[in-house]
């Protein structure tokens, strides 16, 4: 069972206030219309684009992290992935298997998660979620399971699947999202798989109705060196999961409103966000809770993602265009 216990761990955490120590900036490519999401496949940054003239349901661009920068990719190459299903959903999120490389795809405010081969295939892989919001809401942890934070209230987004017998506690609960559930990439499972019918990694459980409200509202997930995981939530808090299952308070954005966001955590431990459009800043957060604007005065800051060498890559998505930080 998980022990929430963030309570605790805010009586005894000091928050500083928040440093500002903005990195050096250059731009790596341009002519991405509003790129979404972004992933390190080796020495290649991979973009997700959800198109110029909305004829697919999303692009992706490969761009090598080794040329000489700024890349103008319009008009360059790029796999476009057609609506599937009949439906004209767009692709929001976008994960990387490190053992396949395989492109897990989220639907932009939809239900299913589909999987690109390297044939170019397009393959629905789960469906039964609730609603798939953009940003690190599909990310790959270190032991190469696929972690999906399933978003929205039931009573909003009634699932397409009915729920499992011996599961209703996650109908009749106060609580009803959102959910992070953990999915192992057994190729003996039938395809699609059923997330409605797999059990939560969290929450597992929750004090009945009147604990679910003071749970925190996650947004986007990352895995943290080990076993652990740091969780966002909306209001800015970000949260510690360890993998016996204790969450605790790990630190504390500047208030504002995180819709969107995206993150991705160093080796080390340090935690790298992208604010969104609301926000427009990239934070560091280090392994002891210090919050640093790395930084600001962005156009909607999208996807982020850091490569082996500790270089830091934004999608700065309002004005088309891949930035690289390098933090002070």
């Amino acid at each position: 069972m998980v022990r929430f216990a963030v309570g605790v761990a805010m009586a005894v955490i000091t928050l500083a206030p928040m440093a500002h120590a903005q990195g050096a900036r250059d731009v790596l490519a341009t002519g991405v219309p509003r790129p979404l999401q972004l992933a390190v496949d080796g020495r290649v940054l991979l973009v997700l684009s959800p198109g110029a003239g909305g004829e697919s349901a999303g692009e992706i661009y490969r761009v090598p992290l080794d040329g000489s920068g700024p890349l103008d990719l319009t008009g360059q190459p790029r796999t476009r992935i057609p609506f599937a299903g009949g439906g004209g959903t767009t692709l929001g999120s976008l994960a990387v298997d490190p053992a396949t490389d395989a492109l897990y795809l989220g639907e932009e405010n939809g239900k299913r998660l589909w999987r690109l081969g390297a044939d170019g295939r397009l393959v629905l892989y789960a469906t039964g979620l609730r609603r798939l919001q953009g940003g690190s809401t599909l990310t790959f942890d270190h032991q190469g399971r696929l972690l999906v934070v399933d978003y929205a209230d039931p009573y909003i987004s009634p699932s397409e699947d009915r729920t499992t017998p011996g599961l209703e506690q996650l109908r009749d609960e106060d609580y009803k999202g959102p959910l992070l559930f953990r999915l192992d990439l057994d190729p003996t499972f039938p395809l699609p798989r059923r997330v409605v019918n797999l059990a939560p990694l969290w929450p597992r459980a929750w004090a009945g109705r009147a604990g679910g409200s003071f749970l925190p509202h996650l947004i986007s997930v990352a895995p943290l060196p080990r076993h652990d995981i740091v969780l966002l939530a909306s209001t800015g808090e970000l949260h510690r999961l360890s993998s016996e299952g204790v969450v605790t308070l790990l630190a504390r954005l500047p208030r504002g409103q995180y819709h969107r966001t995206s993150m991705v955590a160093a080796p080390d431990g340090t935690v790298y966000v992208s604010g969104g459009f609301h926000t427009g800043q990239v934070f560091r957060v280090a392994p002891d809770g210090a919050v640093t604007a790395i930084a600001s005065d962005l156009s909607d800051p999208a996807g982020i993602a850091l490569d082996s060498r500790g270089a830091l890559y934004v999608a700065e998505s309002g004005l088309h265009r891949i930035l690289r930080i390098r933090a002070p």
